[in-house]
């Protein structure tokens, strides 16, 4: 018997954080029908709207918020159409413990091809709700048929990782969307030596998350175990090529302070990311990943190889970047391509969690001037800019997060200091910056965190910054040292 999988953590509130651009594109309001219960909404598709070398062979899949009537959802009202093409033949399948509906393709799609895939307004929830109104989204198919099989990028906490929170959630980021009913708590488990850890698992946006029922131990080694039962949407699907297996070790602290961390995905593989491109005076130093997408790598030319700290690399759309002359750090076949494009569809999923964090701690604190303040973990909203005219100080443990949603600009002066003490660490602090400028990071100044940009991130002549500059825009930089977080 399926049963209606539990969202906790991490996962509700990322399912809250997308339901808000989805129900915008799709026209929102009122269910019809004469059911009760909520509306029922999409949270989460595969491929995402507007994904591009979508592989050949994959499913595609919608999860709703809730428990859906299956019988409502079939060929007529779930169809994928490509340009100029009739609608493709295939299977149509409902999984209630998951709430999602797949699509399988009889045969594969058409290469570099257009589709464009719809949920009729007669699905029903569970309950008797349709939908509020068609739910439309596209994506743009690539040249193969996947045969790879899906890897885990990055977990949390992190293999090895110490004085772990005892509330804490384990999380896998996957390198590509997974079968949901293949994630469950059978592929996935959590042990303190031989005893198994009672807890629910959930799937979302390539994210597997196991919520422990009751808090960790102190000081024990944990491990965690993702099995080769997982597999891809591919059909036909990939699993995962070995069983995925970490550790890690608690310490003695309840509960980190502040709200849960932003997920940053793979864009949390690149040090600077952008959507048109990095320009940069000489010589900057950088450690960690640089890309740019869709713009081509020509707007990375001032970027050059001898300002990357190696293994540190550069990731364009395409061959077009030129540097130096020196070319050896640059990654630009398809499969980087692809890469990097994923990266910047991730930095928008980061930001809109960032900037949909509700219930803040602190709201207009010094009606956006914080120069000289000492501020303890939370999340912080601001509906102006945020200027930091001298020291700003933060102020916590390793384990400790920060979210700063700033409607504005960030705008920091020459030679001042963003100050941590007690263990808060880079990684943990999220910079969401919505004005139309962006960031401005002054002269010889230190800024850390994390910074989420709509708009542009400039760092001015010498300054210093201990973190990740990810903006929609660009980025400038003059004469910089940028460093990544420790993980």
């Amino acid at each position: 018997m399926q049963t209606k999988n539990n969202f906790t953590g991490r996962s509700l509130w990322l399912a809250a954080l997308l339901l808000i651009p989805l129900v915008t594109a799709c026209g929102g309001g009122g269910g019809g029908g004469t059911g009760t219960g909520p509306v029922p909404t999409v949270l989460d598709t595969n491929p995402v709207d507007t994904a591009i070398a979508v592989p050949l062979n994959a499913s595609v899949t919608a999860t709703f918020s809730g428990a859906m009537n299956s019988s409502t959802i079939d060929t007529s009202s779930f169809t994928v159409i490509g340009a100029a093409e009739t609608a493709l033949s295939g299977a149509v399948n409902y999984n209630a413990t998951t709430q999602t509906v797949s699509f399988t393709p009889t045969g594969n799609m058409t290469a570099s091809k257009l589709y464009t895939a719809t949920l009729t307004n007669s699905i029903r929830s569970s309950g008797g709700v349709t939908l509020a109104s068609n739910y439309v989204w596209s994506f743009t198919t690539g040249t193969t048929a996947d045969t790879t099989a899906p890897t885990v990028l990055t977990t949390s906490p992190a293999n090895a990782a110490t004085a772990v929170v005892l509330n804490s959630t384990v999380v896998a980021n996957f390198s590509e969307a997974l079968a949901p009913a293949t994630v469950n708590s059978t592929t996935f488990t959590l042990k303190q030596g031989a005893t198994s850890i009672a807890g629910a698992v959930s799937y979302l946006n390539k994210v597997a998350t196991f919520t422990p029922t009751n808090p960790l131990l102190a000081s024990k080694v944990y491990t965690a175990t993702l099995t080769t039962a997982i597999t891809d949407l591919g059909n036909p699907a990939t699993a995962l090529a070995a069983d995925y297996v970490w550790t890690f070790t608690t310490g003695s602290v309840a509960a980190a302070a502040g709200p849960a961390a932003v997920n940053l995905r793979t864009s949390g593989n690149f040090v600077i990311l952008t959507k048109t491109g990095v320009t940069n005076v000489h010589t900057s130093a950088i450690t960690g990943h640089v890309g740019a997408s869709p713009i081509t790598a020509a707007a990375m030319n001032n970027v050059f190889c001898s300002e990357m700290v190696v293994p540190s690399r550069i990731y364009g759309a395409n061959a077009a970047y030129t540097g130096s002359g020196a070319v050896t750090c640059f990654s630009g076949l398809p499969a980087d391509n692809t890469l990097v494009a994923n990266a910047v569809l991730d930095m928008g999923t980061a930001y809109t969690d960032a900037a949909g964090r509700t219930t803040p701690d602190f709201t207009e604190l010094g009606a956006g001037n914080i120069s000289g303040l000492t501020l303890v973990p939370g999340l912080y909203k601001w509906g102006t800019t945020v200027n930091i005219n001298t020291n700003v100080t933060l102020s916590g443990g390793p384990n400790d997060v920060w979210i700063f949603q700033v409607s504005g600009d960030v705008i920091q002066a020459n030679g001042t200091s963003v100050l941590l003490i007690g263990g808060a660490l880079p990684k943990n602090i999220f910079w969401q910056v919505g004005g139309g400028t962006g960031v401005s990071i002054g002269t010889t100044a230190l800024m850390q965190g994390v910074m989420l940009a709509v708009k542009g991130i400039t760092v001015n002549t010498g300054a210093t910054v201990n973190g990740r500059l990810l903006s929609q825009t660009a980025v400038t930089l003059q004469v910089n040292t940028v460093t990544q977080p420790a993980p």
